[in-house]
């Protein structure tokens, strides 16, 4: 259904997960497994999303917390590391099921970014299982450099308005650099800030993985 070829990827998967555990660099074993395999630029988006070394995948899942933790916290939310997961669920892009416990699209949008039909809807998403989950305050941070995050800002402000949440959305330059040291549960997939914040969370990985139909992901581990 994807139209990406498994086989090699789960093999390059084993590879690198091999390499990454034996110290390394993270991009030339993304490399070498990908160029022994013959792996397309997609099929190594994949990859570089899906695989960790065993023992950082193994202490960022022990860290996960479950959306139940969120009840009477302060959230941080990593805005656009959400919203894009969300979006691509909706959309029916291509997820991953990473070896760290995340859901990751593989989209690179990047700077090239902008809201788009699922946007409205994957906001709503977002703010619904804030609310659900029973947060106390929810702190949404938004890549200024990115285009009408502004905007965006104020459409999140008015959800958690009319979701009874106490909150605040903001545009600012680096978010993750707020969110390392926020006092609170920081929602997002991204691997270096799940390792950085205190108590981390998936909010767009629990929100897929409760919807029905569920998203299809791709997952590289093996039995």
């Amino acid at each position: 259904m994807t139209g990406i070829d498994l086989e090699p990827l789960r093999q390059a998967a084993r590879d690198l997960r091999y390499l990454l555990g034996r110290g390394y660099p993270r991009e030339l074993g993304l490399k070498l497994a990908g160029d022994r395999w013959g792996l397309d630029h997609g099929q190594r988006q994949v990859l570089r999303r899906a695989v960790a070394s065993p023992d950082t995948a193994r202490a960022r899942r022990e860290r996960l917390l479950p959306l139940a933790a969120l009840a009477g916290q302060a959230v941080g939310v990593d805005g656009h590391n959400v919203l894009i997961t969300l979006e691509s669920a909706l959309m029916g892009a291509v997820l991953v099921a990473a070896d760290d416990g995340a859901v990751r699209d593989i989209g690179q949008k990047g700077r090239h970014y902008g809201p788009g039909p699922h946007t409205e809807a994957a906001a709503k998403l977002l703010v619904n299982a804030l609310a659900r989950a029973g947060a106390a305050r929810a702190v949404i941070l938004l890549d200024a450099p990115l285009p009408f995050s502004g905007q965006m800002a104020g459409v999140l402000r008015l959800l958690l308005a009319q979701a009874g949440l106490d909150g605040q959305a903001r545009a600012v330059a680096v978010p993750e650099k707020e969110l390392r040291v926020f006092e609170g549960i920081v929602a997002s997939g991204d691997g270096p800030l799940i390792d950085a914040a205190a108590q981390p969370v998936d909010l767009a990985g629990a929100i897929i993985r409760a919807m029905e139909p569920r998203p299809q992901m791709i997952s590289l581990e093996t039995a």
